[in-house]
């Protein structure tokens, strides 16, 4: 088996703004894997918030491809826990690597890998598409340029609310919102009303991620469900947000790929909590992964490759949030840059 690392600057169609930062351009890291006639990809990109960049990333993972080249036989679970020892504090580095390794070894058993877990793909739920912070005009604008059944509408702002209102007015689309981590208990509690009449599904992440006894207030006082991000990052988190969320919203790059993902996702079903997974701007690499999950999800957001401005890579395609797989084995991924 070897291992192959490239980097890339993933060009935005629009700058993104969340509650804590703007962008334009998403700098990614793509994984290859080959063996023999088969090759695995997996993708993880830098993010700020959680102090990773490529050049880390290339750094943990090149001081490991002896290790990594001379573990081809393994089973996928086998790999990540030999691994995850070296890259423990790099989890997005264990992601890209993850993801690559069970792209391998599904094509080498030639299925898809939604087909070597058994999972039955008859009702997937749709994703949402993500519409930034930006002035209302804009966002209305960004709305109707991608007419879609589901919105997930970034908050954080002096005039959340006035936004809801005035994207309403022009779409009877379900919304969801993401005020990653900008409001406080109070505004949460009385936001939570306002938007419900609004046909607000649920909030993600109102509050910082580690305020536990406010997430718990939230949690008991909310007309709406509240979904954890920020505050469920990796396995052990989910037990930590039970009773403290209604939901959690696992992303591959932050808990170190699919298969602590599906252990995630499997023990939040376990305690009667909402499942969803969310995506950053990846490629159609990590998109595509993330699709493969989709029978154990009540709610999905993989928009990611849709906010680029080009892809550099095929597999999944969607329409009006339905998701359809690739023909391809394993996780589907053809690189075509």
């Amino acid at each position: 088996m070897h291992l192959t690392l490239k980097s890339y600057n993933l060009k935005l169609r629009h700058t993104f703004t969340i509650s804590r930062e703007s962008y334009n351009i998403q700098p990614s890291l793509i994984v290859e894997l080959k063996d023999g006639d088969f090759t695995g990809y997996g993708e993880a990109t830098s993010n700020p918030y959680y102090n990773i960049t490529i050049e880390k990333m290339i750094e943990d993972l090149t001081a490991l491809k002896p290790l990594i080249e001379e573990s081809s036989n393994l089973t996928p679970e086998a790999f990540w826990n030999k691994m995850y020892p070296h890259l423990k504090h790099n989890m997005f580095a264990l992601c890209g690597l993850d993801l690559a390794f069970n792209d391998l070894f599904a094509q080498k058993k030639g299925k898809k890998l939604y087909e070597l877990w058994n999972y039955n793909t008859n009702n997937n739920p749709l994703t949402d598409y993500t519409i930034g912070i930006d002035s209302i005009e804009k966002m209305i604008s960004k709305m109707k340029e991608v007419p879609w059944p589901i919105y997930k509408i970034k908050l954080g702002t002096k005039e959340d609310i006035k936004i809801i209102e005035a994207l309403r007015k022009h779409t009877n689309a379900i919304f969801r919102v993401d005020a990653n981590c900008g409001w406080s208990v109070e505004e949460t509690i009385s936001n939570s009303y306002k938007l419900k009449e609004l046909g607000v599904e649920f909030i993600e992440q109102p509050l910082k991620a580690d305020e536990w006894n406010d997430h718990k207030e939230v949690f008991k006082k909310s007309v709406l469900p509240i979904i954890a991000d920020e505050s469920c990052q990796i396995e052990e988190d989910v037990l930590k947000c039970h009773n403290h969320f209604h939901g959690v919203n696992v992303k591959l790059v932050k808990c170190g790929g699919l298969t602590s993902a599906k252990r995630m996702l499997i023990n939040a079903k376990k305690l009667n909590m909402k499942t969803m997974v969310g995506c950053m701007t990846e490629s159609s690499v990590g998109i595509s992964a993330v699709a493969h999950l989709l029978p154990l999800l009540d709610y999905v957001d993989m928009d990611g490759a849709m906010l680029l401005a080009e892809d550099i890579a095929t597999g999944i395609t969607i329409e009006n949030g339905v998701i359809k797989y690739s023909d391809l084995n394993g996780t589907g991924i053809t690189l075509i840059k």
